[in-house]
């Protein structure tokens, strides 16, 4: 079955820097673009950043773009977010999804096949 298994979460003091891996298996990686949303306490889920399944394209959110970097590795079925300048209100579950076989870029929560469960991320002021 499809699994994807967040890591890397944790504990940053405002300021630092923290990457977070997504590992992927159970479906063809690399026909597929990857995602990563985040949800805090008390939020709805939120769209952070996507990549196309060749890496040619990204898309950011506007609270993350210069700061958060989306990357992929198709030989090893992986998907990372380097999140850099981190700030309090970055706190979340950070969450990677696979979207459908595609070229396209989905930044839609309800365009994703698959789901990871979460890796927390705690940003101190």
């Amino acid at each position: 079955q499809v699994q994807l298994v967040e890591s890397g979460g944790g504990l940053v003091q405002a300021g630092g820097s923290l990457r977070v891996s997504c590992a992927a298996s159970g479906l063809t990686f690399s026909t597929r673009p990857m995602g990563w949303f985040r949800q805090a306490p008390g939020k709805e889920r939120e769209f952070v950043a996507s990549i196309n399944r060749s890496s040619g394209s990204t898309i950011y959110a506007d609270s993350v773009k210069g700061r958060f970097t989306i990357s992929r590795d198709n030989a090893k079925n992986t998907v990372y977010l380097q999140m850099n300048s981190l700030k309090p209100e970055d706190t979340a579950v950070y969450y990677c999804a696979a979207g459908p076989r595609s070229s396209g870029i989905p930044i839609r929560s309800g365009s994703y096949d698959y789901w990871g469960q979460g890796t927390q991320v705690t940003v101190s002021s």
